[in-house]
């Protein structure tokens, strides 16, 4: 007797033993995944700038070599203290955007991964935000979202975009929208392809969201909504490689000191998140960074600010396992890298 055939889950991974390659499962065939290997001075280089909280915000940048294990090292400093600011990353350059100082501002300023120092001037937002998100493509960066009215916590849902090999001020993109709605509020986080960039979550007075949304990083427009996460979530922590994004920890209407919940997505289809495994504590206020092979949060809140580094393999699930400890505990950082997934 036959049995009937097994229905294989939407972004189910297998390692294809003739290919020798890794593979994921689109809904209608398998598709081969691409990997990169980023040849820099400075390696897959993870960073995260300020951080904290109003009355201790930090102006340190730090980093982590993402394919080791171990604390991470100062790198340098961006311009001022402040916190809930945002970040993103080309290959070669990590850029810090917005945050609070002590108010909302709309800087932009960059620095160079392969080494180390203070940030550089890059140009200005048109508006001033803390608590916003950042995502990139290799060539392209947008900075989205936040709380953008000093005082108000009601919070925005724009989006501008930056070429991030040259210098200027960021120009519209479009808005964080799902279904014609407006995904105005502060908390939201997002993860990126090469093509898409993934933004969801997210939070106002009277709103909190699992909603996720899609757009094409290379054009300018609304998002489209893609699916939902497993629970209502803002300041967390997301990232990517090229097909598969993670989104960790933050705060839910039931914990405001944070959860240790991951769950993942396959960022070229659309549909709802896929619990993923825990990490090694709840927290809110994480930021990731990836490489093409580890999804690795640092910091957050819980009641406190932690120091607490973690990491996970981002083509398995299960839980993730200590890496390091932060130079200083901190919450609510702008964080990049040189080798996320939308580098390809």
């Amino acid at each position: 007797m036959s049995l009937p055939p097994v229905e294989i889950p939407l972004g189910a991974m297998r390692f294809n033993s003739d290919s020798q390659k890794l593979e994921y499962w689109n809904g209608e065939i398998w598709m081969q995944i691409h990997t990169f290997s980023p040849n820099l001075d400075g390696g897959a280089r993870g960073l995260w700038g300020g951080g904290g909280e109003p009355s201790t915000g930090r102006g340190e940048i730090l980093y982590i070599t993402i394919p080791t294990s171990g604390n991470s090292q100062v790198f340098g400093d961006l311009s001022s203290d402040r916190y809930a600011t945002a970040g993103l990353g080309s290959r070669t350059r990590g850029v810090f955007a917005g945050g609070y100082d002590p108010s909302q501002v709309n800087t932009i300023e960059f620095v160079t991964f392969a080494s180390t120092g203070d940030t550089t001037n890059f140009g200005d937002m048109s508006y001033v935000a803390r608590d916003l998100g950042g995502l990139a493509s290799a060539t392209r960066g947008l900075f989205y979202g936040g709380i953008s009215t000093p005082g108000s916590p009601a919070g925005t849902n724009t989006i501008e975009y930056i070429t991030i090999a040259s210098e200027g001020n960021a120009v519209n993109f479009g808005d964080v929208t799902a279904n014609g709605v407006s995904m105005a509020g502060e908390g939201m986080d997002s993860c990126a392809s090469p093509t898409r960039g993934i933004i969801s979550g997210g939070s106002t007075p009277s709103t909190k969201r699992n909603t996720i949304t899609y757009l094409t990083i290379a054009t300018t427009g609304n998002t489209t909504y893609f699916g939902q996460m497993q629970e209502q979530r803002w300041t967390f922590g997301s990232g990517s490689n090229s097909t598969r994004g993670i989104f960790s920890g933050g705060r839910t209407p039931d914990a405001s000191a944070g959860v240790c919940v991951i769950d993942y997505i396959t960022i070229a289809t659309t549909g709802n998140s896929i619990d993923f495994g825990q990490l090694t504590d709840n927290r809110s206020g994480c930021d990731a960074v990836t490489s093409s092979i580890r999804f690795v949060t640092g910091g957050g809140y819980n009641p406190t600010n932690t120091n607490i580094i973690d990491y996970v393999t981002i083509a398995t699930q299960g839980d993730a396992v200590d890496f390091g400890d932060l130079t200083y505990a901190r919450a609510r950082s702008g964080s990049c890298s040189n080798a996320h997934g939308g580098l390809g």
